[in-house]
């Protein structure tokens, strides 16, 4: 009777870099998202994510398209959320010299692809929106756009891929460009959040009111809080609101109000509002 020798446990595996890549792709694909989202639909204000898509009264009503880009960028959240949950299970491979090269690369090529990818989904074949809206040439912006933040991000995220070196050649500069890289990223996709909406004095806030609250429901909210409205989008969902000099804008949030742009950070959320020219 013979007997089997026992199995020799698997080799432990080695770093090959591709777990760091795969969370790269990951961070860039969603900090391409958050670029596009808080520059094009709010900051510049030139589309919403459904400003082609949906013709009519529900289209107009900025509260409908404000959630239509919230539910996109919950998207960009989980990708981000997911991307940073992997890098944490690659966290070991961080220490080959080549894993901040790989990283920078990788987010790069990421970042590229998100803007590839909405280039030929939103913009030419489902026809959600297109770079700007308000042109008699929308190819010639969506091309202007996909070139440099879409084809030339990817191509050199991919030579910084091809160039990273291996397992265990040391490159001491690599962590720098690396961690340098990724951070630029996420300053210009999440920085650019607060900045307030163009033109809004000091003693005035934007305020988002619930569906349905009409006409003397603001009123009543704008004198709880110490100030008087003075204008209105064409929705009546969006209002500017003058405060006094003892006014209390949080006081609003009790009588109807969704969003007070108060402050910096409540303020970038507001950002896409073109207020009236003064008179």
């Amino acid at each position: 009777m013979t007997t089997r020798a026992p199995l020799s446990p698997l080799p432990a595996r080695g770093p090959d870099g591709r777990q760091v890549a795969i969370a790269g792709l990951a961070l860039g694909f969603g900090l391409g998202g958050f670029f596009d989202g808080i520059l094009l639909h709010q900051i510049l204000q030139w589309h919403h994510l459904l400003s082609g898509a949906a013709p009519g009264e529900t289209a107009a009503d900025l509260r409908f398209q404000v959630l239509a880009d919230g539910i996109f960028h919950l998207f960009t959240y989980l990708v981000t959320g997911a991307g940073l949950w992997l890098l944490w299970r690659a966290r070991a491979f961080l220490t080959d010299p080549g894993a901040s090269g790989r990283l920078a690369g990788s987010g790069l090529l990421g970042f590229g692809a998100w803007h590839v990818a909405d280039a030929i989904l939103s913009h030419w074949l489902l026809g959600l929106h297109r770079i700007r809206m308000d042109t008699d040439n929308p190819l010639l912006w969506d091309l202007l756009w996909f070139v440099p933040f879409g084809l030339g991000t990817a191509l050199f995220g991919w030579w910084l891929l091809r160039r990273a070196p291996p397992p265990g050649s040391a490159r001491p500069r690599q962590a720098r460009v690396g961690a340098g890289t990724l951070g630029l990223m996420a300053i210009l996709s999440g920085g650019m959040a607060a900045l307030p909406p163009a033109g809004l004095p000091d003693d005035r806030a934007l305020v988002v009111f619930r569906s349905g609250i009409g006409l003397p429901g603001v009123i009543t909210a704008a004198e709880a809080a110490g100030g008087t409205p003075v204008w209105s989008d064409a929705s009546g969902g969006v209002w500017l609101i003058a405060l006094g000099p003892e006014a209390r804008p949080l006081a609003l949030y009790s009588h109807g109000a969704l969003l007070v742009s108060s402050g910096p950070v409540a303020a970038g959320c507001l950002s896409w509002t073109r207020l009236p020219e003064p008179a």
